[in-house]
């Protein structure tokens, strides 16, 4: 271009109008769904409380925790639930059960735990357990861990590998325990036989992001120290957690000294037992040295209150454990034992039973309480950076809980509320992996009528074995 060209060129450009670009806003991104207008109780590091608050899920995760003007401003979902005057808060872990037991709810009442056991839990599994029978009890117990507020779970049985599928069905997320006990079961006639089957099963889901398989051997009294060193030594090469029953009763603590010739705590100990994710539950008859040694090993404890009170177990020094800096989170135990997996129920008797042995009404307060059944569960299964409260990048477990009750009103404090005062059957909705398993009151993943009628006609399996 000529020299002349182009000095006319520019100045055509510079006596043209000026033209103005608009630039537009941030779009807000797609998530796959918004719950709104919540009293959103985060159970975080600071226990903040969003009143109103709001929770972007995208896939199956936690985007965002925000009032519902800043997530207004940044997402838009494909779906939204309006939550307003309900709780929002993480989902409840139950850290310590055995689901399938639900069939031998209200077996054998009010006897201690040894008798219960022996005259009545052990010969009824003996004449019913098979894998059609864990299946539909499994069944029942998702259906009620779903329908009260449950999303994830630590159990142990038998044919567990049933257990995994029927849970992971229901959508559910489970820290499941292949059970390992020296007389013969339903699925294995000999421990060396369980840890097999215990190996096939943890295969079968590794790297499953909702199913954590494990070990469980059944206690100190009912293994040799030969069969708990073998079944650390397979968690510890597989990697995988322990869960086992840990001085539950105070004639375990004689059994063991008769067997062992030393204290539950101590036999493992000297066995090199742990593993770096062991749940140990109950941990009732403990003493202050051994508080100490199960801090240092990295213990974690299930307390179960309901069980233990029915029971006549005794009372876990929960005080002393947290005290000490051991994680401690709450179980159900089985529904034989309990008899319901309500976690609201064993959240609210856990804080109520420590501030009776102790007669200090501060020992477990509300926010302490519903720590234990959120993140302090998480801590004990060794999932708590991705569970156990309601924070961005963790998992989208948690629940709706209706706050609208007569016993609910009126609210003033809602931590304590949801402790205090609600029950399994306020909740409304439970999301786990950020996929809806019930949306008010109705279970998306479950039929209940069949898993109803399925767990009818085998409770005629338990009264014929158990007449």
């Amino acid at each position: 271009m000529s020299i002349r060209l182009a000095a006319i060129a520019l100045a055509a450009l510079l006596a043209a109008p000026p033209v103005f670009v608009r630039l537009s806003a941030q779009q807000p991104a797609a998530v796959a769904l918004i719950i709104n207008n919540a009293i959103v109780i985060t159970v975080d590091g600071n226990r903040r409380i969003l009143n109103p608050g709001a929770v972007a899920i995208n896939g199956a995760n936690i985007v965002a925790v925000d009032t519902p003007a800043a997530i207004a401003a940044r997402y838009k979902a494909a779906q939204t639930i309006d939550a307003t005057g309900k709780v929002v808060m993480p989902g409840l872990i139950n850290t310590h059960t055995h689901a399938a037991m639900v069939m031998f709810r209200g077996l054998g009442n009010d006897l201690n735990l040894m008798d219960w056991l022996q005259k009545y839990i052990f010969p009824a599994e003996a004449k019913t357990v098979s894998p059609e029978f864990v299946r539909i009890g499994t069944r029942l117990a998702a259906l009620e861990m779903i329908e009260s507020g449950t999303t994830t779970y630590a159990d142990m049985y038998y044919f567990e590998e049933v257990v995994a599928r029927v849970t992971k069905a229901a959508g559910l997320r489970g820290v499941l325990g292949q059970t390992v006990i020296e007389f013969p079961v339903a699925d294995a006639k000999t421990p060396a036989e369980a840890l097999k089957r215990a190996e096939v099963f943890a295969t079968e889901f590794a790297n499953d992001d909702l199913i954590t398989p494990s070990l469980a051997p059944h206690s100190v009294y009912t293994l040799d120290a030969k069969t708990l060193s073998a079944t650390s030594d397979l968690a510890k090469r597989l990697k995988i957690p322990i869960q086992i029953h840990l001085a539950e009763t105070q004639a375990e603590i004689g059994m063991s000294q008769e067997r062992h010739k030393m204290r539950p705590v101590a036999i493992l100990d000297s066995l090199k037992f742990w593993v770096p994710i062991t749940i140990a539950a109950h941990g009732v008859w403990i003493t202050d040295d051994e508080i100490q040694l199960l801090k240092q090993r990295n213990v974690g404890i299930s307390t179960n209150p309901e069980s233990n009170m029915k029971l006549s177990s005794g009372t876990a020094p929960v005080v002393k454990y947290r005290k000490a800096g051991v994680n401690v989170g709450i179980g159900t135990d089985g529904a034989a034992s309990n008899n319901d997996l309500d976690m609201f129920e064993a959240m609210r008797q856990a804080a109520f039973q420590q501030k009776l042995v102790t007669m200090d009404p501060t020992a477990i307060s509300a926010p302490e309480a519903l720590e234990m059944a959120t993140i302090g569960g998480a801590r004990v299964i060794g999932q708590q950076a991705r569970i156990g409260s309601i924070e961005a990048g963790k998992r989208a477990d948690l629940i709706i809980v209706g706050m609208s009750k007569p016993r609910q009103q009126p609210l003033f404090d809602p931590v304590s509320q949801i402790v205090y005062a609600s029950r399994g059957d306020d909740v409304e909705t439970t999301i786990v992996n950020g996929k809806i398993l019930m949306r008010d009151r109705k279970v998306l993943t479950l039929d209940e009528a069949s898993v109803l009628a399925d767990a009818r006609k085998a409770a005629d399996l338990v009264r014929k074995a158990v007449q």
